[in-house]
C-alpha cells in the first residue's frame, strides 16, 4: 500500500528531541521508531539518532538528522486548528518559546524551526468563502495580525 508522509530535515540534529516535545505537548503525538546513526553518515554522529517516526496530532512524520546542509522554512507548515482563543494562546506560547518565533498571519517557528500555522476555528468559520464583504473585512483584519486574535476577527466581521 503506498503512503504519503512528511518527511522534515532537522538541520540542527533535533528530530528526536522535536518529536519527544510534540509528543508531550500535542495530543495524539507520539515518538514511533528511531534509529541511530552507524559509522560514515554524513553530518550524524555514530549512535545518535538517524531517522525518527513520529505522529504529530494523528498525522504520521519522519524526522532525518543529516546536519546542516539544508534548513526548514516556511513553505512547509503544519496547520494546527484549534479551538478558540484559549487554545491559539497555549500553542502560540508553546511554540514561541525559548527560540521559538512569531510571525505574520498566526505563522510561527518553533525551536527545532518547524513552522505552524495555528488557527482558531473561527477564522475559517468568519472568513468562509471570501464573498462577502463580512469575509473579506475578517481576511484583511488577520492579515494584520501576528497571533491571531479571536475578538478581533470577530468585531471585524460585524464590522465594528
Amino acid at each position: 500500500m503506498v503512503t504519503v508522509r512528511p518527511h522534515l530535515w532537522f538541520a540542527d540534529n533535533n528530530a528526536h528531541e522535536a518529536a519527544v516535545f510534540y509528543a508531550e505537548h500535542v495530543p495524539g503525538s507520539r515518538v514511533g521508531s528511531v534509529l541511530t546513526a552507524s559509522e560514515g553518515i554524513p553530518g550524524v554522529t555514530a549512535g545518535e539518532p538517524f531517522i525518527v517516526e513520529f505522529t504529530v496530532c494523528g498525522l504520521d512524520v519522519v524526522g532525518l538528522n543529516a546536519g546542516p546542509d539544508l534548513r526548514l522554512d516556511e513553505a512547509f507548515s503544519f496547520y494546527l486548528l484549534c479551538d478558540g482563543q484559549q487554545e491559539v494562546d497555549h500553542y502560540w506560547d508553546l511554540f514561541t518559546a525559548d527560540g521559538g518565533k512569531p510571525g505574520p498571519c498566526g505563522w510561527c517557528t518553533d525551536k527545532f524551526g518547524v513552522s505552524w500555522q495555528v488557527v482558531p476555528k473561527q477564522l475559517e468559520e468568519l472568513s468562509g468563502d471570501y464573498s462577502t464583504a463580512a469575509n473579506q473585512r475578517t481576511v484583511q483584519a488577520m492579515l494584520k495580525m501576528s497571533k491571531i486574535d479571536v475578538a478581533a476577527l470577530e468585531a471585524a466581521h460585524a464590522g465594528t
